[in-house]
């Protein structure tokens, strides 16, 4: 029991040290590929700790608009500290399911809708349209791919669904599953062409417009985890891990596919221009069409 709740802790300390440097290494990324300099792979780091140190200025107030980002940083931290890293069961991972996790992730996106609508912004007010307009479309996608992982595991325990499509073999259902995830992973970070809530050069940031300082602070650092999440379902779920039995070198080697995974987003993301929000929603309506035919392909056995 012991072991299990020092693995929580650790999986929440891996995620939150490590996905400001994730996110810095894409931002050097992108940089690079747009033929710029770009700032240090510890910028995001910086950025963070800058933030914390100023105040807390803001038009908008309110407990709905202080509440937000906190619940949005609680909600992602959970997440993180159920998932078995390196295919390690902790303490919470065992009593949850992958139910849970959707409901968590839903609750996320949840604040940020709160806290946008709270600050009474016209440009928030965009965001968040633009914000839910994503969640309703691209969170089946995510709940498919579970759906997915949960059948081919032969249950809906969080463990063996988050290792069900890679532990059982790739078959039809799963290479289909796999293109849509790759195909829907920018949505689901957020990054271009599907950073339309936030899309700095038309609505100034959308949600976040309003939030400065330790607030803003706190939102950055959940989109940086969430993005950091998303990689890390893909890698778990489908890319079999290596299994020496030694769980430092297998976190390692996990979270080392999970960098080559947002590279690869950053990659693509430097390289595609925004698409309009008609042109997502359409998008979006593909993806998940596909992956449930993913879902009924699994149910037949193939």
């Amino acid at each position: 029991m012991i072991m299990g709740i020092v693995l929580v802790l650790v999986n929440v300390i891996v995620f939150v040290l490590l996905a400001p440097f994730y996110d810095g290494v894409m931002r050097k990324v992108t940089a690079r590929v747009q033929s710029r300099k770009g700032p240090p792979v510890f910028q995001s780091y910086l950025d963070l700790l800058k933030l914390l140190g100023k105040e807390n200025v803001s038009s908008a107030e309110g407990w709905p608009f202080r509440l937000a980002p906190l619940a949005a940083l609680a909600s992602i931290t959970a997440v993180v500290g159920l998932v078995p890293l390196a295919g390690r069961a902790n303490a919470l991972s065992d009593r949850v399911d992958i139910i849970t996790v959707v409901y968590l992730l839903a609750l996320g996106g949840v604040s940020v809708l709160l806290g946008a609508l709270a600050s009474r912004n016209t440009f928030a007010t965009i965001g968040a349209s633009r914000e839910m307009m994503t969640m309703i479309m691209i969170e089946p996608v995510l709940a498919m791919t579970l759906i997915l992982s949960a059948v081919r595991a032969g249950g809906l325990g969080l463990p063996g669904a988050m290792a069900g499509v890679a532990a059982s073999g790739f078959g039809w259902s799963t290479g289909l599953m796999l293109v849509v995830y790759l195909l829907a992973l920018q949505a689901f970070v957020a990054k271009q062409p599907f950073d339309i809530a936030e899309a700095e050069t038309e609505i100034l940031e959308g949600p976040f417009i309003e939030y400065g300082g330790p607030r803003y602070a706190l939102f950055k650092l959940y989109v940086m985890i969430k993005q950091m999440f998303y990689a890390f379902l893909l890698v778990s779920a489908f890319l079999p891990a290596a299994r020496t039995g030694a769980y430092p070198l297998d976190a390692f080697v996990q979270l080392a596919a999970v960098l080559a995974v947002l590279v690869l987003v950053a990659v693509v993301g430097s390289t595609n221009p925004r698409l309009r929000i008609d042109q997502a929603v359409r998008y979006y309506a593909a993806l998940i069409v596909a992956s449930l035919c993913a879902v009924v392909l699994a149910l037949g056995g193939l």
